[in-house]
């Protein structure tokens, strides 16, 4: 008979087979039937969703939980919300930027995400920012992974000190190289601004993620320099394009021939359809465009497309929770990817499609993997985006971290029962 640490039964996953996990240490030491097997503690998913954790692939957590401060985001605007954030960034303190972050990060836990990848501005010469978010990372490293990108929020070539503070921030730990070319003084900048920060990640051997094209301005095409300097540089597979809002305004002609170029390079997508469609054609009267970039044609082509969250409670965005599956639910009315396989492909998009955007090792539910998972109240992955249920457990690495009660409405109906939980799972066709 064996023996685990703990022992989830009879949990469903998303592609539908039914199984008990035994985990032994911070590992998943058995699947299958575990009947008679011995546990330190047993956990009965039986009926309920058993998933790998939730990633979230593009956050700006220097900024999260700050909204109001210094004042709200009267127009609702991008650019406004980089000013109000260039005002605050000087006045946070590393302190207060921790303290937010972590209680960001115990949400993130509650809800079963357990692997963010995460701005951090580099604007700034004094680079508290950085100094806060290396800090959390350490603090966090037991329960959810964090990656940190150097963002030059102002311009990597526009600041003065862009360069060299990115630079700065990459020596002092931080992982990814990013950069934002639409927000350069002119196109020649932005396509520059590209160059010289693939060639830094090519020397260092990072990864990048770019804030790319996240503008309605058609004509903003710098996904298709990031496309020629991955093949340049050979950096294909360590690039991650963010927003592509540009391409929802773009002559279809032109889009034909760029993604196969995004394909070619293996460059990821990461829209942020909560933020997308907010902060998207402000300009415009009607038709007001909605600004997600072309998520089902990109998938098409064989490019990875992932889901992210952006901002919670910040200068750009008044509302949020941490719930990928909210991100995931409002991405598929947007993109439209509303038949039974594309809604399971966003259930994917928050899971397993953003943990190898991060190049996340050991994720996902099989033995031998990190033993990393969330049970929700949810028949199935669809049922879970309709639903976005409670999380009944969460473990991560081996231990458990959150529970959650299930949460029944309690009737008071005659003739109706009880208790209802609006669960409704298809039956198989």
């Amino acid at each position: 008979m064996a023996s685990f640490d703990l022992l989830v039964t009879g949990g469903t996953l998303p592609d539908g087979r039914v199984l008990d996990i035994g985990i032994t240490g911070d590992r998943i030491a058995a699947m299958g039937d575990l009947s008679g097997s011995d546990a330190g503690e047993v956990i009965d998913a039986q009926g309920d969703l058993v998933s790998p954790p939730f990633v979230d692939p593009h956050f700006h957590m220097d900024a999260t939980l700050s909204y109001g401060t210094p004042r709200i985001n009267a127009s609702g605007t991008l650019l406004e919300g980089i000013s109000l954030w260039g005002e605050l960034r000087d006045q946070a303190t590393v302190d207060e930027m921790v303290d937010r972050a972590l209680t960001y990060c115990d949400w993130a836990v509650s809800l079963g995400l357990l692997a963010i990848r995460t701005h951090v501005d580099t604007t700034p010469d004094h680079l508290n920012t950085v100094t806060a978010m290396l800090e959390v990372r350490e603090r966090v490293k037991p329960y959810l992974d964090l990656q940190l990108v150097a963002f030059p929020q102002d311009g990597f070539l526009r600041s003065p000190t862009g360069r060299q503070n990115l630079l700065r921030a990459l020596d002092m730990g931080v992982d990814v190289v990013g950069g934002i070319p639409h927000f350069e003084r002119s196109m020649d900048q932005g396509a520059a601004s590209l160059t010289q920060l693939c060639e830094i990640a090519a020397d260092r051997g990072l990864p990048v993620d770019i804030h790319c094209d996240e503008t309605d301005d058609p004509l903003s095409r710098h996904i298709e320099t990031l496309a020629y300097e991955v093949q340049r540089l050979g950096l294909h597979g360590r690039v991650a394009a963010s927003h592509l809002t540009s391409m929802h305004s773009m002559d279809n002609y032109y889009v034909s021939k760029l993604l196969p170029l995004i394909a070619e390079a293996q460059i990821a997508a990461i829209p942020n359809p909560l933020i997308n469609i907010v902060l998207q054609g402000r300009h415009d009267s009607y038709p007001k465009r909605r600004g997600l970039t072309r998520v089902r044609e990109m998938q098409a082509q064989g490019i990875r497309v992932g889901w992210g969250q952006d901002c919670v409670r910040d200068p750009w965005y008044s509302l949020g929770t941490g719930d990928m599956l909210d991100v995931a639910f409002m991405g598929l009315h947007v993109a439209q990817m509303t038949s039974p396989q594309e809604m399971a492909r966003c259930f994917t998009m928050v899971t397993e499609d953003n943990a190898a955007i991060l190049g996340l090792p050991e994720y996902g539910l099989a033995p031998g993997r990190r033993a990393s998972l969330v049970v929700l109240d949810a028949g199935d992955a669809v049922e879970a985006l309709r639903l976005r249920p409670d999380r009944l457990c969460v473990i991560s690495k081996g231990r458990v971290v959150s529970r959650q009660a299930r949460n029944d409405a309690r009737l008071g109906l005659t003739g109706r029962p009880q208790t209802v939980r609006r669960r409704h799972t298809l039956p198989p066709h």
